[in-house]
């Protein structure tokens, strides 16, 4: 009899483990020493009619913006600035909000990211797979996908940029003062997953520099190109690296 008492206060506990957003962000901050804080999550709208941002599903941005473009997936109070990898304080943030996402502050000595469409970015990466490029962690959402990168500043993306002949127009930087939402977040643009997740249990994961991915991404971009010479890249279509 108390095995089976044992073993159902076990399953007790189980059913009531909570998110994984501290956890998450625990890993993070305390193993990795990368700094993070809540972003705003969501609330739900009143009614089944389209709130005033226009989503219809009952899920709007917590922040007072009704036209929030990236619902949920971005910091507001606390700011940016607060981020940090104090245990306690990030206890007693997800102690208060335990579903609130995991928002990374990018730059500094945490990591930075380049980000481009989600379907451009599998078929970089299979290119990239083939050429043996080695890669780190990969941020995904269910429209973009995040290359985490080596910290590096303006004036070293600058002078990057400036030396290319062309850069595809779907890539996004998210370097000093940005931010980037780490899984397993969800946010109002889907869940965030890992598509290509850290060694389980290894120490802070390794990046590649930023030279190297974007490199690497201008030249997947050419060899994933329509070959026929007839249409040009359409912008915006998320369906290649547009210029």
């Amino acid at each position: 009899m108390r095995e089976i008492l044992g073993r159902r206060r076990r399953l007790r506990y189980r059913r009531r483990k909570g998110p994984d957003q501290l956890d998450a962000a625990l890993t993070a901050a305390v193993a990795w020493g990368w700094p993070v804080l809540p972003g705003v999550g969501r609330r739900t709208a009143g009614g089944n009619s389209p709130g005033r941002s226009g989503r219809s599903d009952g899920q709007e941005c917590a922040c007072p913006d009704p036209e929030c473009v990236v619902p949920g997936a971005h910091p507001f109070d606390p700011g940016l600035l607060a981020a940090t990898t104090d245990e306690r304080m990030l206890r007693w943030w997800w102690g208060n909000r335990p579903t609130a996402p995991v928002v990374l502050a990018t730059g500094g000595r945490a990591p930075c990211a380049v980000s481009l469409p989600a379907v451009a970015a599998a078929r970089a990466l299979a290119v990239l797979d083939e050429r043996g490029m080695r890669l780190g962690p990969v941020v995904a959402t269910p429209t973009r996908w995040s290359l985490l990168v080596a910290p590096y500043g303006l004036e070293q993306l600058g002078e990057l940029l400036f030396v290319k002949d062309s850069v595809p127009s779907s890539l996004r930087f998210h370097g000093d003062g940005g931010y980037l939402v780490l899984p397993p977040s969800d946010t109002g643009g889907g869940q965030v997953r890992w598509e290509r997740a850290p060694l389980a249990g290894s120490a802070t994961p390794w990046l590649p520099d930023v030279e190297a991915v974007v490199d690497a991404l201008v030249e997947a971009s050419a060899a994933a190109a329509p070959r026929t010479g007839l249409h040009p890249p359409e912008s915006g279509d998320g369906t290649r690296l547009t210029y």
